[in-house]
This record gives structure tokens, C-alpha cells and sequence, in this order.
């Protein structure tokens, strides 16, 4: 948000373990002969484990969007509960953005494709997506979601909804159909 704010204090000594968590650094708190581990939570360094309590929503005009994909608004970003990597090992996370905005099924209506990544939650491909459809009312509805990354085909499925052949490591790609249902 462009402003500086404390993210640790207290007595003691400060160490780094020489990993990282979220790209943050996890540090090593000594203080009265006791040693704590402390990992960044997006607001604050705490104890390691200890789970930040669930911000409230901000005034986000894709709130909407990143709700019906079912994402919460955490640690001041947007989460669908992927851990966020593994604190021993430093594996990165990238929260929930916003990746295309378009009218995909041709209904007049904007849809969005989300992603998040993370090697921890997502393997080699370490990347999932969600589709939102944009709702004559002006809701959203999630049609899909996958791990892998999309790559709309020019080849159709009823009410007009793309095919989406779905990228990932290695050379066979599955590719899906909107039924009507479901992909």
C-alpha cells in the first residue's frame, strides 16, 4: 500500500535461518534462552504455524470475482487455501490474481480467468486456474477449475464456451468441453 509499518518488534535477538517462506525471509527469535522461529503472515512476523486470523474484504471491485471462485481475502491477498508453501524447503507461493478479462463464450458478457501458484500445491506445473463467468444480473459463476495452465482452442462446446487444452510439463495435454454442465 505505498505506506512503511512496523512488522516485528520485541526484545531479544534476530537471526536469519537462512530460508525463506513466501519470499520472506523465516528468522530465529532468542530471547531468555529460548529460540522461536517466526515466519511473515503478509502483516506481521509470528511464531511459525501460528495462522493469521481472516482479514475483512476489502473494497475490491473483484471481491465478487475471486469469491464465486471460492478465494478468501488473507494475509491482504487473495488465497483459495493453498498452503503456502513449505516453510523447510522456502517453496514460493503466488496468491490469486487476475489474468484475463474477456467475453470467452461470446454471450455479451465479461468472464475472468484466474490463477495462483505453488510448487507445494501444484506440483511441476505449479500453477492452477479458475473461470469465472460474468451473469446477465451482474454475479459470477466459477465453471472450472484445474491445475494446469489454459490455453483456449478455437473449437467449441455448447452455449459457446472454448475448448481448453490444458498445459502442463511433458508433451500430452488433456483437453476439455463445456457440456452444458461441467467441463
Amino acid at each position: 500500500d505505498g505506506q512503511w509499518r512496523r512488522i516485528l518488534e520485541g526484545a531479544g535477538n534476530i537471526a536469519t535461518t537462512g530460508t525463506a517462506f513466501g519470499g520472506w525471509f523465516v528468522l530465529a527469535a532468542s530471547a531468555g534462552g529460548q529460540i522461536t522461529r517466526l515466519h511473515f503472515d503478509g502483516t506481521a512476523y509470528g511464531p511459525a504455524g501460528a495462522k493469521p486470523a481472516a482479514a475483512a474484504i476489502p473494497k475490491d471491485p473483484d471481491a465478487p470475482i475471486f469469491l464465486a471462485a471460492g478465494f478468501k481475502w488473507q494475509n491482504h491477498r487473495w488465497e483459495s487455501g493453498c498452503d503456502d508453501g513449505d516453510p523447510e524447503t522456502g517453496n514460493s507461493y503466488g496468491p490469486g490474481h487476475i489474468d484475463e478479462r474477456r467475453d470467452l463464450n461470446g454471450d455479451g458478457h465479461v468472464d475472468a480467468v484466474i490463477s495462483e501458484g505453488g510448487i507445494y500445491c501444484y506440483g511441476n506445473t505449479g500453477q492452477a486456474y479458475w473461470i469465472v463467468a460474468g451473469q446477465p444480473g451482474g454475479g459470477w459463476k466459477l465453471m472450472t477449475h484445474e491445475i494446469g495452465i489454459p490455453d483456449f482452442r478455437p473449437t467449441r462446446g455448447t452455449g459457446g464456451w472454448p475448448d481448453i487444452l490444458i498445459g502442463g510439463p511433458g508433451f500430452c495435454f488433456p483437453k476439455t468441453r463445456w457440456n452444458g454442465r461441467e467441463y
